[in-house]
């Protein structure tokens, strides 16, 4: 979950054009701050509806999380949010790692959405989460986070517009308008992403791997052949209707960049 100050992400889609966002990560070391910081810096001329910044597994990132999130707000023009988990978090208000604190995203959505101050936006699953019995019941989860005060939904990294589209017809059948960001991973390095999958359950298609495939051996070639992919996919997504374009930056811009390029958006 996300969460940020502000105007409604649908407000802000509905004063201009698609909306473009971006997601960072707490940096460990002070090479990986150099790194955001520059990548920061080379994406905000894009102005982006939004920026995200997760957090740590089991929430271990979680003061860098805050941090990064309040110099965005401090030094820049963007709109930062900062993920926030049940794990390891209790109903108190100190939020201390102990036993009784919440179960389900839509309970926390429901507390946080409960202080009016606050924007939330969710995850959301194209394919299976992998927890999930079918498709079906992630779409039920999706809505009732909608319900429970969710303005906006991120999905994880798909390689598959289908499955973007399933996804919203399965929210909208259920009579909910919540708008859905498709989030995209661009594949630079094949093993790296079926890992990442595998953690997600996302699957590399056939025909992607085939094309990625046909260029090992040549890095340059293959992360080139990714970012085509990935620009192939942010057209077929938005003019299957996506309200804009969520970026998974890996604290790098030059791969968000060229896709950029090749979709002709100018800061």
């Amino acid at each position: 979950m996300s969460i940020g100050r502000g105007r409604s992400l649908k407000e802000l889609i509905e004063a201009g054009e698609r909306s473009f966002s971006f997601e960072f990560f707490p940096p460990k070391d002070e090479a990986g701050e150099e790194q955001l910081w520059a990548a920061v810096r080379a994406l905000e001329p894009y102005d982006p509806t939004f920026v995200s910044v997760t957090y740590g597994a089991g929430g271990s990132s979680r003061g860098t999380t805050v941090r990064v999130t309040r110099r965005i707000a401090q030094e820049t023009s963007m709109l930062p949010m900062a993920h926030l988990t049940c794990v390891g978090h209790t109903r108190a208000a100190e939020w201390t790692p102990t036993e009784g604190g919440l179960t389900y995203a839509s309970e926390l959505v429901e507390m946080v959405a409960a202080r009016e101050d606050f924007r939330v936006g969710v995850a959301a699953f194209p394919e299976k989460h992998p927890s999930s019995p079918s498709l079906d019941h992630d779409a039920d989860v999706l809505v009732a986070k909608a319900r429970a005060g969710a303005e906006f939904a991120v999905t994880q990294m798909f390689f598959r517009a289908e499955d973007y589209v399933g996804l919203v017809e399965r929210v909208r059948a259920r009579g909910v308008d919540l708008p859905i960001l498709p989030g995209i991973m661009p594949i630079l390095n094949l093993a790296a992403i079926r890992r990442q999958g595998e953690l997600i359950g996302t699957e590399v298609p056939a025909e992607v791997v085939e094309r990625i495939a046909a260029h090992d051996g040549d890095p340059v070639s293959m992360r080139a052949e990714g970012i085509a992919l990935a620009a192939e996919l942010c057209r077929d997504l938005l003019d299957a209707g996506a309200p804009g374009l969520h970026f998974y930056t890996l604290n790098r811009s030059k791969a968000t960049l060229e896709i950029f390029e090749k979709l002709d958006v100018r800061p």
